[in-house]
């Protein structure tokens, strides 16, 4: 699937309830529907899916992006990928890491993938992975729980 058949919007940067990363379809939906169900027919549970975003330039550029990429956490395939601001991503995980310090919390944010206004997804996650463009892992952008070695 094309990259340019997604978008990212972000959204409750502000509000008391979680940070939402809403990623839009506009593409033919069978096959993203595909990718997103697991062996036994059931949408991909919150804990067979990682979401990482990778700069293709080093944050302090001006006009820095890279892509959002979603993976099955249980194959390692990529369910879906697309292209982002990297200011977009950084404000979306710092009200992530916001939102999370309240310690009754069990998640930090909240992703929505739809496609035609039709909900094909909708997870409540902990964990979003930045990586620069050589693809180290950048922990101080990342949103890693405490308690999970990676």
């Amino acid at each position: 699937m094309r990259r340019d058949y997604f978008t990212l919007d972000v959204g409750n940067l502000d509000a008391d309830g979680p940070p939402t990363a809403h990623i839009r379809f506009d593409g033919p939906a069978e096959q993203l529907v595909d990718r997103l169900t697991g062996d036994d027919d059931e949408a991909l549970s919150p804990e067979e899916l990682d979401v990482a975003f990778r700069l293709q330039s080093p944050a302090e550029d001006e006009n820095a992006s890279g892509v959002v990429a979603v993976t099955n956490r249980v194959t390692g395939a990529f369910v879906l990928e697309l292209n982002a601001d990297a200011d977009d991503v950084f404000r979306f995980i710092d009200a992530a890491r916001e939102f999370g310090k309240d310690a009754d919390r069990e998640f930090r944010y909240r992703v929505r993938v739809t496609a035609d206004d039709e909900e094909l997804l909708a997870h409540e996650m902990n964990v979003f992975l930045v990586y620069d463009p050589d693809g180290e892992l950048l922990r101080g952008r990342s949103l890693i729980p405490s308690g999970v070695e990676l």
